[in-house]
């Protein structure tokens, strides 16, 4: 691996590439799972759809919010560069840090595992269960799921470090084909398994909250007890709407980006929103609410394909969601690194980090990401931290939000090619609705909440520690 220092990033993605990035690496697993966790903590057909339009809502908004500041630092970096110029370098660390520490790599790990799982249909010994086990050391058991999703991750860490156009060609056509691949499931659920019975009886009651449980018993839900129900319903759908933003991490390789990120933060999220709400419509079609709350492993899709398609549903489902979880994480191994090469250009992460390699890609970055995530995948942890990271997750975006505010008062001669849409009503919106999510967490899932704290705030000291090595070494 050669680390030659490159005069810079290649602009070489167009608005199409990058739409691409935003829906590849949007769409991963979480649409094929996350609403049995839904329809259990919500209960009716209403909330069910209700809780996507609220994430979708939330999802469109910060990205329309992100459009101004992307065009106002088109740079490496994204989040990470608008935390720092809005607030302190110290901000912009911590969501590095939470960052290379479980956000992304934590999510690489998920997505590589949720591949090898579905792999398991065809090839059952990557089911993870005790007669799989390759070793065991001490309490961590260690399966050859794991080590193929170890195995995806070191190959598509391979070919993007050999330049951004075969990530960009793996990405554009693995996006391009599960996105029509989903469109196909949702047309085929509605036109051949669609049944007016199943609809009529799943909408008959489709404002009355409660739990479903095991035995299909349920529990109604009233009062402010309903604004935790949804609270904890947005864990799984914002995880599953998450990483829109990658795009911004990429912009010293986007043609334009002053233009094509706004641009391609917008299209992407909403072919994404529009999907995801019509995947659902289309399961509310096809199987009773019992059926959506209690599918086997949380595998929504794969019963509904099972209605639609019969017993081959299951394979059709299982590759989808292994061309879905492949170009998913194509698009995060991608964009990941960019973070931690502009964090390394500021003097807050390894110097190695912060150096291009003869096809102007940060090589070593790319593989210190490969390294976190493999380990992540190792641990069997990374569903936990994702679980818990949410909370972190969100309260990073609200924060960058709210940057829109400061800097328009801090730094108002900046030039600003594109304005926030809606300001300032929709950015408010967003904060007060992101707000209310992180203080219902806290209450109703405190086990959310905390872990994903104890993690960004380690990044302190890192801090200090890093400034303290800059100045040694000047």
């Amino acid at each position: 691996m050669s680390t030659t220092e490159n005069n810079g990033f290649k602009p070489s993605l167009g608005a199409f590439d990058a739409t691409m990035i935003v829906a590849g690496s949007m769409i991963g697993s979480g649409i094929f799972i996350v609403s049995a966790d839904i329809m259990r903590n919500v209960g009716s057909a209403g909330w069910l759809v209700m809780v996507w339009l609220i994430t979708g809502f939330m999802t469109l908004t910060a990205a329309l919010s992100y459009g101004e500041l992307s065009a106002m630092f088109p740079k490496a970096g994204g989040q990470y560069v608008y935390l720092k110029e809005s607030y302190n370098p110290l901000l912009g660390f911590l969501y590095g840090w939470s960052f290379f520490s479980v956000i992304q790599t934590g999510t690489i790990a998920a997505v590589g595992v949720a591949f090898s799982k579905f792999a398991g249909y065809f090839f059952p010994g990557l089911e993870m269960n005790d007669a799989n086990i390759l070793f065991q050391l001490g309490f961590l058991k260690v399966y050859p799921a794991q080590m193929v999703s170890i195995a995806i991750i070191v190959l598509l860490t391979f070919i993007n470090t050999k330049g951004v156009q075969g990530g960009k060609l793996i990405q554009t056509t693995f996006t391009v084909t599960k996105l029509l691949s989903l469109f196909g499931l949702i047309g085929f659920g509605f036109l051949l398994a669609s049944k007016a019975s199943i609809w009529n009886a799943n909408w008959q009651d489709a404002w009355s909250m409660k739990q479903i449980a095991a035995d299909g018993g349920t529990t109604p839900i009233f009062g402010v007890a309903i604004l935790g129900a949804i609270a904890a319903s947005m864990v799984g759908s914002i995880f599953s709407s998450d990483a829109w933003n990658n795009v911004t991490f990429i912009a010293g390789e986007i043609k334009n980006p002053k233009r094509n990120i706004g641009l391609s933060l917008f299209l992407g999220t909403l072919i994404v929103t529009v999907i995801y709400i019509a995947a659902n419509l289309m399961y509310l079609s096809v199987l009773p609410l019992n059926e959506i709350a209690n599918a086997p492993s949380d595998r929504v899709a794969v019963v509904a394909s099972n209605i639609i398609f019969g017993n081959i549903g299951t394979y059709v489902i299982a590759v989808m969601i292994m061309i879905s979880t492949f170009g998913c994480n194509n698009g995060l191994i991608l964009a990941g690194a960019r973070v931690y090469y502009t964090m390394a250009q500021d003097g807050l992460f390894f110097k190695k980090a912060g150096t291009l390699n003869k096809n102007a890609v940060p090589a070593w970055a790319l593989w210190a990401q490969c390294i976190v995530a493999g380990l992540l995948c190792l641990s069997g942890k990374y569903g936990d931290l994702l679980d818990m990271v949410s909370f972190i997750v969100v309260i990073f975006y609200i924060l960058t939000i709210i940057g829109i505010f400061i800097l328009r008062k801090k730094r108002p001669e900046m030039e600003r090619p594109y304005k926030a849409f809606g300001y300032p009503i929709l950015p408010a919106i967003y904060i007060l609705m992101g707000t209310c999510f992180c203080v219902l967490l806290i209450i109703y899932k405190p086990n959310f909440t905390w872990p994903g704290l104890i993690i960004t705030l380690i990044g302190i000291p890192l801090y200090y520690i890093a400034l303290r090595n800059q100045k040694t070494a000047a």
